[in-house]
């Protein structure tokens, strides 16, 4: 077992609540007698957050605080070695190990320094140094992530923002393979991190409807001055419901993909989307049927693959795969 300490990160202004907590319990043990006065002068805070804060220790901690009036402050009626302990469970524990483990993969990317001062707040909370029992899980237990989508870090944080105060934004947008960038202003409702990539659902206002954005393809962003009301209810689930990743479309298709036995428990091994249904086959083949409502990204999906997938249905879709198989030929001649 090894010892990992926590160092707190001091944040700027008054104490959080439980950083008072621990030092009251400090003041406290070592016999000083505070009173709320002198507690409230110490902390910047009022003589009622004080009043609170030992309540809160007395009656649901349970630690025994008594008032002397002759001595004018606080003291234990019994002795109190350590103040109490946030308790964990072991799957508790290891959920947060593997949470820490999983932001790493962010470091030396535009989100780490947002990420560090987020921590930092939470660090603020904890204890002067605290100390952490930490098995060889941490050794265990990694994240690796090798593509990362490059995204202007001031353009990013104006769309957060205007998501969260539905504040209209005009954005200078440059789809791929397109020479020049369009003028867009849009509502934009929801940011999603699909598979390591973000997405930004937004009400177009020129086209009238839904579109999905790419942060990364943004050139520019500013804020109309408008604010807006969703024009319909909007669920990111009931959006992409029918998707096989972000491209929502109107049809519906009903595909069915015959994979080979060198790839079937690769595919056994995942639910790929939430209407699939696998069937087995008796040469130890596997079919996966799926209902969408867009072909594009199930046609990437299935090229992937290489010749181990065959299409079976829809008639379309074998044809866009016949189609895109041509051309791949045709770059190899």
């Amino acid at each position: 077992m090894k010892t990992k300490s926590i160092t707190r990160l001091q944040a700027p202004g008054s104490r959080p609540p439980l950083e008072r907590m621990i030092r009251i319990h400090q003041s406290i043990a070592s016999g000083e007698y505070p009173n709320a006065t002198k507690l409230a002068t110490e902390f910047e805070v009022s003589t009622k957050s004080i009043y609170r804060d030992i309540e809160f220790m007395r009656d649901r901690m349970y630690l025994p605080i008594e008032f002397d009036h002759i001595k004018n402050g606080y003291y234990y009626t019994e002795p109190v070695e350590n103040f109490p302990a946030i308790q964990m469970t072991e799957g508790e524990f290891f959920a947060l190990l593997v949470a820490e483990k999983a932001l790493q993969q962010y470091r030396g990317t535009n989100f780490e320094k947002p990420l560090f001062s987020a921590f930092k707040k939470m660090a603020a909370a904890l204890p002067e140094p605290i100390s952490l029992q930490i098995s060889d899980w941490e050794q265990a237990i990694s994240f690796q992530l090798r593509q990362t989508p490059i995204i202007n870090l001031e353009i990013f944080d104006t769309i957060a923002s205007a998501v969260a105060s539905r504040k209209q934004i005009e954005i200078s947008y440059k789809k791929p393979g397109n020479p020049s960038a369009e003028q867009r202003i849009i509502n934009p409702y929801h940011l999603s991190n699909i598979n390591g990539e973000w997405f930004l659902f937004a009400y177009d206002t020129l086209r009238k409807d839904i579109r999905t954005f790419v942060p990364s393809r943004i050139l520019s962003i500013k804020l109309t001055g408008q604010t807006f009301e969703k024009k319909h209810k909007f669920s990111i689930q009931k959006f992409l419901r029918d998707s096989f990743g972000v491209h929502s479309g109107s049809a519906n298709y009903n595909i069915v993909i015959r994979f080979n036995e060198r790839v079937a428990d690769y595919v056994r091994e995942k639910k790929w989307h939430d209407s699939q249904q696998l069937i087995e086959l008796p040469d130890g083949s596997v079919e996966i049927r799926l209902t969408l409502s867009s072909l594009l990204e199930i046609q990437r999906w299935i090229l992937s693959w290489g010749g181990n997938a065959v299409v079976l249905e829809p008639p379309e879709l074998i044809q866009s795969i016949k189609e895109a198989t041509m051309r791949i030929l045709d770059n190899y001649k």
